[in-house]
């Protein structure tokens, strides 16, 4: 049976469940969630999702919500990309929840105020602030990779693919590449991955769509 992924292409989380599915190659199809039009917030989708978020991925009779979640559930599927070790096992969380709490949760909400907001509401000094959380998760991201092509063990993990999530976005938003030779050496490698495709060309909505 084809699992479902209710995504859309603007978010880097949803990103990081979407390029695990396609890496993983599992029988899977992306659903656009239309949220810059409300779509999450409707009864219906309330119904699936309470927190009124994406991505869910719904295989069969189950239905899950939250990227590293879902991740979680594909390994298990698959038995990649979770370590092959319990140290490695747990260090792989260690670098998901310290992402989610310190690298999406600030990259995703920079890149939203700086791109996708109402330029009458933006804010230059909130962007300001946020960028500065920003380049404190990239200088830990970067120190961590120096000497390393991969977050844990010797390949590509659940680590690597959550704290890209936000990495491989065109929009302008306070990350440079060019500017972190080490994340920049690390997302080579993720790009080089056979099958890799960003995240526009993996889920369905860009902001071309809305423009």
């Amino acid at each position: 049976m084809t699992m479902k992924l209710y995504c859309f292409g603007e978010s880097g989380n949803a990103y990081k469940a979407a390029l695990q599915l396609h890496l993983s190659g599992l029988d899977w199809e992306p659903v656009w969630v239309d949220f810059f039009g409300g779509a999450s917030r409707s009864p219906e989708y309330r119904e699936m999702n309470v927190m009124g978020e994406a991505p869910v991925l719904v295989d069969g009779d189950l239905t899950l919500t939250q990227s590293g979640v879902i991740q979680m559930y594909i390994t298990e599927k698959t038995g990649k990309f979770g370590g092959n070790t319990p140290e490695e096992a747990r260090e792989v969380m260690r670098w998901m929840f310290w992402d989610n709490h310190k690298m999406s949760s600030q990259a995703g909400m920079t890149r939203f105020l700086t791109n996708f907001l109402p330029e009458k509401h933006r804010n230059a000094d909130v962007n300001a602030f946020n960028q500065g959380r920003l380049k404190a998760a990239l200088q830990t991201l970067n120190t961590a990779l120096e000497g390393r092509d991969w977050l844990v063990g010797d390949g590509p993990t659940n680590a690597d693919f959550s704290c890209c999530g936000y990495l491989f976005y065109p929009e302008p938003y306070g990350f440079d590449r060019a500017e972190w030779a080490n994340i920049d050496r690390w997302l080579g490698n993720i790009s080089a991955l056979p099958g890799w495709k960003p995240p526009y060309d993996l889920m369905p909505g860009s902001p071309a769509d809305r423009a």
